[in-house]
């Protein structure tokens, strides 16, 4: 893990956890935000060895993202969904890496959301169909980073970003039973 951090001193900011999911590669972004505005936290990605067998990757990418929720206390993770673009064998794979993503969060006590990749693209770029480079480029620039971010890192990224544009509008829509602070 080589994470990129900035030097100011975000530490009272709630924290939003954004994870891209892969079976040699996980990318990890964290934004800090106060509802008006996010700030970057962090960034990187957790680079797991092909030659492994898929249960040690899986391990890593638990206790990776287990000591990075530890470090940088999210409130809340957001995981991007499976998409079946690459054939089924991947999907799966990419479906056991989400698995071991999303147990990490709720091990560690946090709410998970999740989001297409649609979604996301939309969320950052205004276009749903946006190119990677595209993306990259707009998180950089929402979040003023100056540095070039890994792959990885800019789609997790990414997904936090699309949390925090989405929150007002999944909390719109939840139902009245399922908001908090509402008696059922």
């Amino acid at each position: 893990m080589r994470p990129q951090e900035r030097d100011r001193d975000l530490s009272n900011c709630p924290r939003i956890l954004g994870i891209d999911p892969g079976s040699l590669s996980c990318g990890y972004g964290i934004i800090g935000t106060d509802g008006d505005r996010c700030d970057y936290i962090a960034s990187g990605r957790i680079v797991l060895d092909a030659k492994s067998p898929l249960d040690v990757r899986l391990k890593e990418i638990y206790e990776g993202l287990r000591e990075i929720i530890r470090q940088h206390r999210p409130y809340e993770a957001v995981v991007e969904k499976i998409f079946f673009a690459k054939g089924a064998k991947s999907a799966l794979s990419l479906g056991h890496a989400r698995g071991a993503a999303l147990l990490a969060a709720a091990s560690e006590g946090l709410p998970v959301h999740e989001y297409s990749a649609l979604e996301v693209k939309k969320a950052v770029t205004g276009y749903g169909r946006a190119e990677k480079r595209q993306v990259q480029e707009m998180v950089r620039r929402i979040l003023n980073i100056k540095t070039a971010l890994s792959s990885d890192g800019a789609d997790a990224l990414a997904i936090a970003l699309c949390r925090t544009n989405r929150k007002g509008l999944d909390d719109i829509l939840r139902p009245p039973s399922k908001r908090k602070g509402r008696a059922v």
